[in-house]
């Protein structure tokens, strides 16, 4: 049987159903724990699933902010410190990094309730997560407010990236299923990665062809 929603259909659903088809109707998401410091060094650390590329020169990635929840603080400090971090989650510890969704009072640290170590890497200012392997240093550069709304997409710079050997590949290829990165969708279903195989640059009336199937 096929189901089928009109508008008037999803206006009419309960909003806690509404809310979790329309997030999980899109696919798999990109999952990282974002990690800031307020102005008096408090460290603050968040699970988004929101956070898209942007393009790689410059590199920029853009990340949307709810107008609810923990980002509050997420986007305060992003905004007074102007840098933040990215860390992938593994399926070690995907069950803390969803804890961090949780309410915690502001300047309550989830770096320090929900089991992760707040890791400073050079001189960059904001904290990374010591457990992840992939790691980004962002540089806020601009806010895009969404009317519609009332979102907001962040759009950092990368400055600093830092991941354990045998995760690049010789042609700049990120292997994410090496590093073991989960992924989810909607708000609180997590999944780990199986690979199908890496495809060579598109051309018209050339067949698809599978390329490096060892580094995916």
């Amino acid at each position: 049987m096929i189901q089928t929603f009109s508008h008037t259909d999803l206006n009419n659903l309960d909003n806690r159903f509404r809310s979790t088809l329309i997030n999980s109707i899109s696919g798999f998401k990109s999952l990282q724990l974002v990690g800031t410091l307020s102005p008096d060094d408090r460290s603050n650390l968040a699970v988004f699933n929101s956070i898209f590329h942007l393009g790689a020169n410059p590199p920029l990635i853009g990340m949307v902010v709810r107008p609810d929840g923990n980002e509050h603080s997420t986007l305060k400090n992003i905004i007074s410190q102007k840098f933040y971090t990215l860390n992938n989650v593994r399926e070690s510890f995907y069950k803390d990094a969803h804890q961090t969704s949780a309410r915690y009072a502001e300047g309550d640290s989830e770096f320090k309730n929900c089991n992760f170590t707040e890791q400073y890497i050079s001189d960059f200012s904001a904290p990374f997560v010591g457990e992840s392997n992939i790691k980004i240093g962002l540089e806020l550069k601009q806010i895009i407010p969404v009317e519609l709304n009332n979102t907001n997409i962040i759009i950092g710079e990368i400055k600093l990236i830092q991941f354990e050997d045998g995760i690049l590949s010789d042609d700049g290829f990120i292997n994410l299923n090496q590093a073991g990165s989960v992924t989810v969708a909607g708000l609180d279903s997590y999944y780990t990665t199986a690979p199908l195989s890496r495809l060579a640059y598109a051309k018209p009336g050339k067949e698809p062809m599978i390329i490096n199937n060892q580094n995916i």
